[in-house]
């Protein structure tokens, strides 16, 4: 009969705790100096480095010099470097526990102190150091070397956010991507498995192929697009996700309206990975560096400044001045310093792009005073999960070193249901909030709806007016500035900074010099290319504006001439053109295109990559499945009838007909020159054309 393995004492993983930490911290050091700082003899430490090699957590080679007392190298590996992670809470769980019968024993009772699974939040005080999973430089180095041979996963843009924010502790307590278990637990009761409070799943999502391919157990090295390695992961976990069933739980809905559901459907992998992470190297931002500061970063700062009080301002939008009057009372109102943390990873489709957005905050910095107000750019791809979101995201401040935290009216909403209704309610973020940040550690402060009280000529709390019968309010909403910005007209002075302004507008100029995209959709034979050449005639006629055709079969023949017409490859197609339509609209053209584009989702897809730089106009050319077969001159339609043409659109491949185009036209008994002309009444309805 085998007997069962022994399990570790304490002093054993305790020995192997400070091992780890040392080869990490001074991995060039000799065998003798690395026993002397460790505390244990050279023949001991030899065993353990033996043991610890076999088990896979520390690579040995061979280093050439004169000194044969430093003949090895030592480097943990990306499993040692998980292992030492593991070790690093286990030894400080311990040491808690210790401290708490001592307190017990010697007063009779207990310390009073919160369990260890919450002492990141009790423990620490806000402004000493909290853990980060980045190895040693030195480690990093070999570590690097070692990873290159790891099978890869090239992270996604939303990935790479998360993966910044677990290295570098803004995720803490997470030690990285969430395991099954830790999943279920979050998407089900908001608590990782240890009943700790966090309330956003951090999930590798990859493909079926490349998970098929891994094995429990098996590092795997995580890349930025650029191939540069950033860190390892070791696969603990590997499972297909109800994705439904967390859209309505996390999201309170499984409505693709919603942008996170729609990116958990059509975008996210199918297979998700899960196990600890270990940090290698940061990634590369080359844009607004100064700016850029990790969580540790933050504390050093307040506590050099000495700063005790920090109140953060969660923002994706430019600051206008009700901006800063809100920001203004929030500090006094906490009494404390103020730092503007606006987001610069993945906010909701059509927001402002980061880039002219920290330029508003930049150009506004000023009006704050410099002895009391800071701002950091924090890179974190947003959910907009509302209630959930807004608990995610004091826990974040609470980790970059802040007391308090502004949460808004529907605070990272997403908008609108597909019902046409808000996702969630306007307090419902602020009543989640109250409820556990006594547990989050931070401090609420009401976000106050702002309005300018004309005769006072000042901002005041919307519900503080007391005399509001008397006097003049004033308002400008986010979809009547974007129309200000979009038709040219004046913003006032009382709303916005001039500054502000200024960089709006270079972003943004009126419709009528913006690029934009007119994207035809129908039925093969229905008439949308033969539209598309007569716009593009009348379009290069009136001038101004480079014009660009993207015709369905002109792109397979020049651009995706190696696709097929599986979902895939159809899918593939359509956003390469999406991309040239974009590309083209952010210089200032026009692009017209005119694929089948048979699928909702990717027509999704490719509005929300143009609408990034201007404006899209989807067609529906609503030609009928019969009036296609009578006028189609190739014989396509009786091929497919007959089952030689596979997944055909609308005989043997669905058709998702557009719910809601800017546009639908009707061909049959009608001449092409009108339709071409209907377009043209719409694009100067939208003001993109001069009348």
């Amino acid at each position: 009969m085998t007997s069962a393995p022994e399990t570790p004492s304490h002093e054993d993983e305790d020995l192997l705790f400070r091992i780890l930490s040392q080869l990490d911290k001074a991995p060039d050091a000799s065998q003798r100096a690395t026993a002397a700082a460790v505390g244990i003899s050279l023949g001991r430490l030899n065993a353990q480095l033996r043991s610890a090699t076999e088990a896979g957590l520390v690579k040995i080679s061979e280093r050439a010099g004169p000194d044969k007392r430093q003949r090895f190298a030592y480097a943990l590996t990306t499993r040692g470097g998980a292992e030492k992670i593991r070790l690093t809470d286990q030894f400080l769980a311990r040491k808690f526990a210790e401290y708490d019968a001592l307190h017990a024993e010697l007063t009779g009772t207990t310390s009073s102190l919160a369990p260890f699974k919450y002492r990141t939040k009790l423990m620490q005080n806000n402004l000493a150091p909290i853990p980060e999973l980045y190895v040693s430089y030195e480690s990093a180095q070999k570590l690097k070397i070692e990873a290159a041979e790891l099978k890869s996963h090239d992270l996604s843009p939303r990935q790479i956010c998360d993966l910044d924010l677990l290295m570098n502790g803004g995720f803490n307590p997470l030690k990285g991507f969430l395991g099954e278990q830790d999943y279920n637990s979050v998407v089900d009761t908001m608590r990782l498995a240890d009943g700790a409070l966090w309330p956003m799943p951090i999930t590798l999502d990859v493909s079926d192929d490349f998970a098929a391919s891994l094995e429990i157990g098996e590092d795997i090295a995580l890349r930025d697009q650029e191939g540069v390695i950033l860190g390892t992961m070791t696969v603990t976990d590997r499972w297909e996700p109800n994705k439904s069933h967390e859209a309505e739980m996390v999201f309170g809905a499984d409505d693709d309206a919603h942008p996170a559901v729609n990116y958990l459907h059509n975008q996210a992998g199918k297979i998700y990975l899960g196990g600890p992470v270990t940090g290698i190297q940061q990634p590369v931002h080359y844009d607004f560096r100064g700016r850029r500061d990790t969580p540790n970063e933050l504390r050093a700062y307040f506590r050099k400044l000495g700063w005790r009080r920090i109140v953060a301002f969660q923002t994706r939008n430019p600051l206008h001045r009700a901006h800063q009057e809100l920001t203004f009372r929030a500090a006094r109102e906490a009494q404390a310093n103020l730092l503007i943390h606006p987001v610069v990873g993945m906010t909701k489709p059509g927001d402002v792009d980061h880039f002219t957005r920290v330029r508003c905050y930049e150009a506004v910095l000023d009006k704050y005073p410099a002895a009391t107000t800071s701002m950091s750019l924090l890179n974190l791809a947003m959910r907009m999960a509302g209630p959930r979101e807004a608990v995610w995201h004091g826990m974040i401040r609470k980790n970059h070193g802040c007391t308090h935290f502004i949460v808004g009216r529907d605070h990272a909403g997403p908008g609108k249901n597909s019902a046409g209704e808000d996702f969630y309610g306007p307090y419902d973020a602020q009543d989640l909030f109250r409820e556990h940040q006594e547990e989050i550690g931070i401090e609420m402060v009401d976000f106050k709806h702002m309005v300018y009280v004309q005769e006072r000529a000042q901002y005041e709390p919307n519900d503080e007016i007391e005399d509001r019968d008397n006097v003049t309010i004033l308002n400008i909403s986010g979809t009547e500035l974007r129309r200000r910005l979009a038709e040219g007209l004046e913003i006032p002075e009382w709303f916005s900074f001039p500054e502000v302004v200024n960089e709006l507008r270079k972003t943004k100029p009126p419709r009528s010099k913006q690029g934009f995209t007119v994207f035809f959709t129908g039925f093969s034979g229905s008439g949308k290319s033969t539209i598309a050449n007569a716009l593009m005639v009348k379009l290069m006629e009136m001038g101004g504006r480079p014009v660009t055709l993207l015709d369905g079969d002109i792109v397979r023949k020049n651009l995706s001439s190696e696709l097929g017409f599986s979902k895939e490859h159809r899918d593939l197609n359509i956003r390469r053109i999406g991309y040239v339509a974009s590309e083209i609209t952010k210089n200032g053209g026009i692009a017209i295109c005119a694929p089948i584009a048979p699928y909702a989702t990717t027509r999704r897809a490719v509005r929300e990559d143009v609408e990034q730089f201007g404006a899209f106009l989807e067609v529906h050319v609503a030609t009928s499945i019969e009036e296609c077969e009578r006028r189609d001159r190739k014989g396509l339609y009786k091929l497919a009838r007959e089952g030689k043409i596979k997944e055909f659109t609308g005989i043997s491949d669905p058709y998702d007909v557009p719910v809601e185009p800017e546009l639908r036209v009707e061909t049959e008994n009608v001449d092409v020159d009108n339709c071409a002309h209907q377009v043209l009444l719409k694009l100067e309805n939208m003001g993109l054309i001069a009348g």
